[in-house]
């Protein structure tokens, strides 16, 4: 199972944030098929991969109780795929999610880490 994390702070208010992560995961090709106050999943909208190459977002959402205007996302990008190889379907569709969280023009990204 191919698997990738990353660990996103953003200073945007917390009332806004589910709203634009879901357009995020949307203009990612990504329908979200759950959503709470702290916890986010979407799978990628079928079609253009056969079935094993699924791949799901999970967003693990923490606020900081110290301030109100920063938010802590945890991100796990999985699919049933084997990673053979580096350059995988769920490797590709991990960096589009990293790119398009980081160049959000709707927040103040304060740290990024992938892994």
């Amino acid at each position: 199972m191919a698997r990738y994390t990353s660990l996103f702070t953003v200073a945007v208010s917390f009332d806004h944030l589910r709203q634009l992560l879901t357009d995020i995961l949307e203009s990612c090709h990504f329908d979200v098929i759950y959503n709470t106050d702290d916890y986010v999943v979407a799978r990628e909208t079928p079609g253009r991969v056969t079935f094993a190459k699924l791949v799901t977002v999970e967003v693990l959402i923490d606020k900081f109780a110290t301030d109100d205007s920063e938010v802590r996302m945890s991100f796990v990008v999985k699919n049933e795929e084997l990673p053979i190889h580096s350059d995988n379907h769920c490797r590709q569709m991990f960096n589009l999610v990293n790119r398009a969280v980081t160049e959000s023009r709707q927040w103040h990204l304060i740290e990024s880490v992938a892994t």
